[in-house]
C-alpha cells in the first residue's frame, strides 16, 4: 500500500485543523466539561466550510471522498476531543443512508451534511463471536416493521433526527430507521467516562422503515460497524497525539531536583513507550482505511487497529496522567480531557479482549 497522504487528505485535515485550533480552545473545553456536551459553534462551522458533506456522493452535495479523507478528519477531532457527532451523524449514518437507502433515506444524508440534522446509529451491542445477531427484534406488518427492545449507549439520541438500529427479523439481520421522537421511544441519558450524551433507548414496537433489504442486512451491520471500529480508532490516534505532545511539553517545562522532568530516565522511557503505540496505531489506521477504501476485505486490519485504539490508549492515556502528576486528575486542567476521551474510545464498541478474539476468529476462517 501506499501510505503518501491524498491531496484531499492532506486539505481536509488542514481545514478542520484550522477550524478546531480556532474554536475549540482550553477554555471552550472546560466550558464543555459537563453531560451531555455538545459543541453546536464547531458543528455549525464544519458544516458550513462543507467539512461534514465532504465525503458524501456528489449527487448529495459532497465530494465523493472516501475512509482515507474521513479518517484524517476523525483525527483531527480526536486532536481537541471535538464534542460532535462527526463519527456518528456522517461517517455511519448518513455514509449508510446515502450507499444503501432508496431516495427519501439519501435526502436524509444529504440534509445531515448540510448541517440541518443530526443522524446517530445503536451499534453498541456486546461483540459476539458466535453471531452476528444484535438484540433488538424488528417484526413484519405487511410491508411495514416494528422494533422492541432496548439499545445501549447510543450517541447524540437526544438530538438526532433518525437513529439507525440493526435487528433481528425471522429470517436474518437488518438494518432499520427510526424517528426518535415517536411515542413508542423512550431515551434515558447514561452516565459516560467523558461526559458524551450517550442514551439507553427503548423501544415498544417502534414503526420503522427498512435500510436496504433483508438480504443485504448482514452486509449493511458489517459496513456500520466496520467503519464505526476504524472511526473510532482514528480519533483515537488523534487524542493520544495531542495528549503525548502536551506531556511532552510538560515534562520540558516541568522540573525537579533542579532540572527538567523530561531529562530523568524513568519519564523518558514511558514517553518513548508511548511514542512507539501511537506509531503502532497511525500504521494500523491508515492501513484500515486504506482497504476500506480501495473495496478489499478490511475486517483483519480493523480488528488490529481497534486492538490498538484500546490497548495503546489504555498505556498512553495513563503515561500522561502519572507523568503531569497531580495535574493530571485536577479538573481544571485539560489533561483529564484527554485521559477521559481516551478510555471512551478505549472501551466503545469493545476493547482490545473482544477484538483480539474477533481477530483470532478471522484468522481461523
Amino acid at each position: 500500500m501506499d501510505f503518501t497522504p491524498t491531496e484531499a487528505q492532506t486539505d481536509l485535515a488542514r481545514l478542520t485543523g484550522e477550524i478546531c485550533a480556532k474554536l475549540v480552545t482550553a477554555d471552550r473545553l472546560r466550558e464543555l466539561d459537563t453531560a451531555g456536551r455538545f459543541d453546536e459553534q464547531l458543528w455549525k462551522s464544519l458544516a458550513e466550510t462543507g467539512v461534514l458533506a465532504a465525503a458524501l456522493p456528489e449527487a448529495l452535495g459532497g465530494s465523493d471522498f472516501g475512509m482515507l479523507e474521513q479518517s484524517a478528519i476523525l483525527r483531527e477531532l480526536g486532536r481537541v476531543v471535538a464534542a460532535v457527532p462527526y463519527l456518528w451523524s456522517i461517517v455511519l449514518s448518513a455514509g449508510a443512508l446515502a450507499k444503501f437507502g432508496d431516495a427519501d433515506q439519501q435526502q436524509l444524508a444529504a440534509r445531515a451534511g448540510a448541517g440541518e440534522i443530526v443522524l446517530t446509529a445503536a451499534l453498541a451491542e456486546e461483540l459476539r463471536a458466535t453471531t452476528d445477531a444484535p438484540g433488538i427484534v424488528a417484526e413484519a406488518a405487511g410491508a411495514a416493521w416494528t422494533l422492541t427492545g432496548t439499545a445501549t449507549t447510543v450517541p447524540f439520541a437526544d438530538r438526532a433526527e433518525r437513529i439507525l438500529v440493526p435487528a433481528i427479523t425471522s429470517t436474518g439481520v437488518g438494518v432499520f430507521v427510526i424517528d426518535p421522537e415517536h411515542a413508542s421511544v423512550t431515551r434515558t441519558a447514561q452516565q459516560i467516562v467523558d461526559l458524551s450524551p450517550e442514551f439507553a433507548v427503548d423501544l415498544a414496537a417502534t414503526p420503522a422503515e427498512l435500510l436496504g433489504s433483508i438480504e443485504a442486512g448482514a452486509d449493511i451491520l458489517t459496513w456500520l460497524r466496520e467503519h464505526a471500529w476504524l472511526g473510532l480508532s482514528a480519533l483515537q490516534l488523534g487524542t493520544l497525539e495531542r495528549a503525548l505532545e502536551l506531556t511532552a511539553e510538560h515534562t520540558r517545562t516541568r522540573e525537579q531536583f533542579g532540572k527538567p522532568i523530561g531529562s530523568f530516565q524513568s519519564v523518558a522511557q514511558r514517553l518513548s513507550d508511548a511514542y512507539i503505540d501511537i506509531g503502532g496505531l497511525r500504521l494500523t489506521v491508515t492501513q484500515g482505511a486504506w482497504r476500506l477504501s480501495e473495496d478489499l476485505p478490511a475486517a483483519e486490519a480493523i480488528h488490529i487497529a481497534k486492538f490498538w485504539a484500546a490497548e495503546a490508549g489504555h498505556k498512553v492515556a495513563h503515561t500522561v496522567v502519572h507523568v503531569h502528576g497531580g495535574l493530571g486528575i485536577d479538573r481544571d486542567h485539560i489533561t483529564h480531557n484527554y485521559f477521559t476521551a481516551a478510555k471512551h474510545n478505549e472501551f466503545a464498541l469493545g476493547g482490545a479482549t473482544p477484538h483480539l478474539l474477533a481477530l483470532g476468529a478471522e484468522l481461523a476462517s
